[in-house]
């Protein structure tokens, strides 16, 4: 089966997910690897099965992947991603349903796979700002901040493998 592989990364995440996908793939049948601004739109347009990642902007993907998703009529679609928010299946399901729902309803959604992603040090900074400016809010940040330490490691080890396994599943 001829696929392809196209993403969007803004920290490395999703990016990570991509490469573990091509290196768990085999390289027959490849006929675009890369970042949805980079791939040969040709190549991705002749693929039966696309391999789509997204890192989350506030519970959605950003405008280009929408876009790409709205493109892939009577196709084969994985859907990969990265949230910083969250390490709940809940969750990511939540974001992985609005986000399959740009698919055209020829498209044959075959597999999904979330995990949590490490954020911008910028982020912790600015949950520490607001928490000193506003101690009302300092619990409920102070929550924010744990959530975004425990993403600093991902996506980690165990959830390569358990993206490997959700491609085994799909194939």
């Amino acid at each position: 089966m001829d696929y392809a592989i196209v993403y969007d990364s803004k920290t490395g995440n999703t990016e990570q997910l991509a490469e573990a996908i091509a290196e768990t793939l085999p390289a027959e049948g490849r006929l675009a690897y890369g970042r949805i601004e980079d791939v040969d739109r040709t190549a991705l347009d002749a693929a039966e099965r696309v391999y789509v990642g997204f890192w989350t902007n506030k519970g959605y993907c950003g405008d280009e992947i929408a876009g790409l998703l709205a493109s892939l009529a009577g196709r084969e679609v994985f859907l990969f991603g990265t949230a910083g928010f969250g390490s709940d299946e809940t969750y990511f399901a939540g974001v992985a349903a609005r986000v399959l729902a740009n698919l055209p309803g020829s498209a044959e959604v075959v597999g999904t796979f979330m995990c949590q992603g490490r954020m911008p040090q910028s982020v912790r900074a600015r949950y520490e700002h607001r928490a000193a400016e506003n101690p009302a809010q300092a619990p409920r940040l102070q929550q924010m901040i744990e959530n975004f330490d425990r993403a600093a490691t991902h996506p980690d080890a165990n959830d390569l493998a358990r993206l490997r396994a959700a491609l085994e599943a799909a194939c």
